[in-house]
């Protein structure tokens, strides 16, 4: 579950960014030339809903890595400014916070 629960945090912090970014594409095209809202319109509520599903997923993870409040805390907020999920889930990453502590596989006596 721990591997299921990391990957969709991955997945999550990505999805984040691109609909961000979508969103950021619809808000230039409403407030341009065009004054077309339509991408505001869908993107909206798909940034929300990926916005949402990334704050519980922080949470879920924060949990079961067992990140400090500090950590966590830094991972919510990246949530806030445009591409800041795919910067914060790469440093997690490299500092090995989301890597499982649990064996890969299965022990075996010896001897």
């Amino acid at each position: 579950m721990r591997e299921k629960t990391t990957r969709l945090f991955v997945a999550a912090a990505i999805a984040e960014a691109c609909s961000w970014l979508a969103l950021l594409v619809g808000m230039a095209v409403k407030y341009g030339p065009p004054g077309n809202e339509i991408g505001v319109q869908v993107f909206g509520p798909v940034h929300g809903a990926l916005f949402v599903a990334y704050g519980l997923l922080v949470l879920a993870v924060a949990r079961l890595h067992r990140w400090s409040l500090g950590v966590t805390f830094v991972a919510l907020v990246c949530a806030v400014p445009p591409f800041a999920t795919l910067l914060f889930e790469r440093w997690a990453a490299r500092r090995g916070l989301l890597r499982s502590t649990a064996p890969q596989r299965p022990l075996t006596p010896v001897g």
